[in-house]
């Protein structure tokens, strides 16, 4: 198997940091977004989308989407187990990293994509025409890291971690959504206490390096 990814891109490091909490290696082929790598023909015939991660099998098949990627990694490799163990906690677990990604990662696109000068014409992922950013989505996409960081601070208020006691797949999307926050300037509020301490859990985890 061989990874298309990209270093300094979110999506693709919620994968690398899964590979990594389940001690896997793979061949990973770097896609340069900044220079628009992924939305020349040679990509796009990889995928169609333009997207970055996509996960291509030895027979050739490919697979994009970062929790497909993740469910077939687990399925080949349950152990730790990242998903989940029995129904009620595959789907909290589920739940949880669906809301890391729509009120946590997704704000942050928003926010990101539709205030960064190089994203000006770039308003959409994966698109190879030029898309307008458009500024109101930027203020909406900060308004909803503002709820974000709330609703994480309640969830971590009850448990360890965000779907529980254990780590798994929602804690990465969770990272992930807050790193990438930061690329807009907002942090983690300072009276955050909870999520403060689970920051520097899963933050040190040697995984977060990868």
């Amino acid at each position: 198997m061989k990874l298309y990814d990209c270093q300094i891109a979110p999506s693709p490091r919620r994968v690398r940091i899964f590979l990594a909490e389940k001690g896997l290696t793979m061949e990973k082929i770097e896609v340069d977004l900044l220079g628009a790598e992924n939305l020349k023909p040679e990509y796009l015939k990889i995928n169609p989308r333009g997207l970055v991660p996509t996960l291509e099998l030895d027979d050739g098949s490919r697979i994009d989407e970062v929790v497909a990627i993740c469910r077939y990694i687990e399925a080949l490799h349950p152990n730790p187990p990242l998903m989940g163990t029995d129904p009620k906690s595959a789907a909290l677990i589920e739940s949880r990293n669906r809301h890391m990604e729509i009120d946590g990662f997704d704000a942050a696109a928003d926010a990101f994509r539709n205030s960064a000068p190089a994203f000006a014409n770039r308003g959409t992922q994966g698109v190879p025409k030029p898309v307008p950013a458009i500024p109101a989505l930027a203020e909406r996409g900060m308004e909803g890291l503002n709820r974000f960081f709330a609703g994480l601070e309640s969830w971590l208020g009850e448990n360890e971690y965000i779907a529980g006691p254990s780590y798994t797949i929602a804690d990465i999307t969770g990272l992930i959504a807050v790193d990438f926050a930061g690329w807009v300037k907002m942090e983690i509020p300072a009276g955050n206490k909870n999520t403060k301490r689970w920051y520097d859990a899963v933050s040190s985890r040697p995984s977060a390096k990868a």
